[in-house]
């Protein structure tokens, strides 16, 4: 499998609709981790992820380790590769918004946890492995 640039338009609908992505980072023997509920956001049709507790979190350590994760989430099953994504400030602002927008039902301090500056440095790009 090689990593692409398109979720299907699908995929990237129900993601955009969905609150939680379920996230199994792999080791480095091929087998999954458990699952890690995180919240999601898209943009420009790729989908991002931020480790609340920053790049020195376990999860974030983990998935880094072989920068491949399965995913699922409202219908959508997916291998994907992992890429840092965090360096581009203008990308980080329309995550910003776009976590602010999707889960604005939320209590702010909630909301919060997933624009500070350490879960920012976490912004990672989730592309399908097709």
């Amino acid at each position: 499998m090689s990593p692409t640039d398109d979720w299907s338009d699908d995929e990237v609908a129900a993601l955009t609709n969905e609150d939680e992505i379920h996230v199994s980072s792999i080791r480095r023997d091929g087998s999954a981790r458990p699952p890690v509920t995180m919240w999601m956001v898209t943009d420009g049709g790729s989908v991002y992820v931020r480790a609340v507790k920053g790049v020195d979190g376990p999860w974030y350590r983990h998935v880094r380790a072989t920068d491949h994760a399965h995913v699922t989430a409202r219908g959508v099953t997916a291998d994907v590769v992992v890429e840092d994504a965090s360096a581009d400030p203008t990308l980080a602002g329309r995550l910003d918004a776009a976590y602010r927008e999707k889960y604005r039902r939320y209590a702010a301090g909630t909301v919060g946890s997933v624009v500070t500056p350490a879960a920012r440095a976490s912004t990672l790009r989730l592309t399908p492995r097709r």
